[in-house]
C-alpha cells in the first residue's frame, strides 16, 4: 500500500498516510496532530534512474569490456546481466556458456569443448 505525504494547513505539521489506490480518491484525510481536515498532499521530486538502454550502454563500454578478457567469472556475470536486461531467454547454449564462465572456465576451453558453438541449426524445409 503506497504511503502519501501530507501537510496540515492548520498546524503545518507534515505527516504520512498509507492508502490503497482504491481508497485514495475517497479518503477523508485528517491531520493526526490536530485533527484538522484542511490538509494538502505534498508531491516531492523523485530521482529517475537510467533506463535499461542506459544500463546496457554502460555495460558495453570498451574500457569495461577490455577488463573482462582475463576474468571469465566477470565475463559470465556481465553476460548474465545483459541477458537479464534484454528480458528474453537466450537459450540453452547461451546459459551453458555463461554458467561455465561463471565457474571460471576460460572462453578458449569452452570453445574447444563446444566446436559447434554459435552455429545455427539448418532451417527445416
Amino acid at each position: 500500500m503506497p504511503a502519501y505525504e501530507f501537510t496540515c494547513d492548520h498546524c503545518h505539521k507534515p505527516f504520512e498516510k498509507r492508502l490503497s489506490f482504491a481508497e485514495y480518491d475517497q479518503a477523508k484525510v485528517v491531520c493526526p496532530n490536530c485533527g484538522s481536515g484542511k490538509v494538502r498532499r505534498v508531491i516531492k521530486k523523485v530521482a529517475v534512474a537510467g533506463g535499461d538502454r542506459a544500463h546496457l550502454e554502460a555495460m558495453s563500454d570498451p574500457a569495461a569490456l577490455n577488463a573482462l578478457e582475463d576474468d571469465p567469472r566477470a565475463l559470465g556475470k556481465m553476460m548474465r546481466e545483459m541477458s537479464s536486461q534484454v528480458g528474453e531467454d537466450m537459450g540453452g547454449e547461451f546459459n551453458e556458456v555463461v554458467g561455465r564462465l561463471e565457474h571460471g572456465e576460460s572462453p578458449d576451453e569452452i570453445e574447444k569443448s563446444m566446436p559447434d558453438l554459435g552455429s545455427e541449426s539448418p532451417a527445416e524445409p
